[in-house]
């Protein structure tokens, strides 16, 4: 006879299954609140991309003995810099480039973790992330990214919002469009770091963009879809932690197979709605 699957009250008594779930709701306010500036101003794929280009300096620093943290900090921080100093309105245009850097930061990644570092089952934590081994530091860290992220949409939310829906007539208003963006593109940097011990340099788009995807079927006004994108990241989480322990299955995967459902679920019975 099958056992019965553990309560949530049951895994809430194990002292990991608590960081875990402290650790997916503060990236559900940080990647919940951002999420929402990354579908209005259209940088999924940069999101993608800077989750991505930290892999060759996580197997480096993995490997050099040094803070895989601050090694993704300086990728993913150098990565959003060169973007925001493009001529071009950042998430328009350079796809092609950011298509090429996807490629060359896994191939780099792979290759130096098995041919130079031999970095072998560590792969799989640097690209899925280990939720169940969260730390204190890491809470700590996630805790000041949902902080920040809360602050800024307070402070620059008008302008990210102005920007988004007609960034030439902002920038002809006097308002600070290319100041505020470069901050954005910033704290999409840290949001990504601090993500990345929970679901790794491969899923961070699960977290920072499906749930205000979702949120946008259902959500015709900008406040709502923030909330919405948050109260989804949050669900998301929870629910895939909770099958991941049911399951004996990793965890960063399942909260982004959650995630995908979600959004398919969700698209399913409505069509996207104009955010205002």
């Amino acid at each position: 006879m099958a056992a019965a699957p553990p309560s949530p009250l049951e895994l809430v008594d194990l002292a990991f299954t608590r960081s875990a779930l402290a650790e997916l709701v503060l990236l559900a306010v940080a990647g919940g609140l951002l999420s929402g500036w990354i579908v209005l101003r259209r940088l999924a794929f940069f999101t993608h991309a800077a989750g991505t280009a930290t892999f060759p300096g996580l197997v480096v620093a993995e490997a050099a003995g040094a803070s895989p943290r601050l090694a993704a900090l300086a990728v993913a921080g150098g990565y959003a810099g060169a973007v925001g100093r493009r001529p071009q309105r950042p998430g328009e245009g350079g796809d092609t480039a950011v298509a090429l850097l996807l490629v060359v930061a896994l191939a780099a990644g792979v290759v130096l973790a098995g041919d130079v570092f031999a970095s072998g089952a560590g792969v799989d934590t640097l690209l899925f992330g280990t939720l169940i081994g969260v730390e204190a530091g890491d809470l700590v860290v996630s805790a000041v990214v949902a902080a920040l992220a809360v602050v800024a949409t307070v402070l620059l939310g008008p302008v990210w919002a102005a920007a988004g829906f007609d960034a030439e007539a902002a920038r002809a208003a006097g308002v600070p469009v290319r100041r505020a963006d470069l901050c954005l593109l910033a704290l999409v940097a840290a949001t990504v770091v601090a993500a990345l011990p929970a679901v790794g340099a491969l899923l961070v788009t699960s977290l920072l963009v499906v749930p205000a995807a979702a949120a946008r079927l259902l959500c015709d006004r900008l406040s709502t879809l923030l909330a919405g994108a948050v109260t989804l990241a949050l669900v998301q989480g929870v629910a895939g932690l909770y099958l991941a322990l049911w399951l004996d299955v990793p965890p960063g995967p399942t909260v982004a197979a959650v995630g995908g459902l979600l959004f398919a679920a969700v698209a399913c019975v409505r069509r996207p709605g104009r955010v205002a």
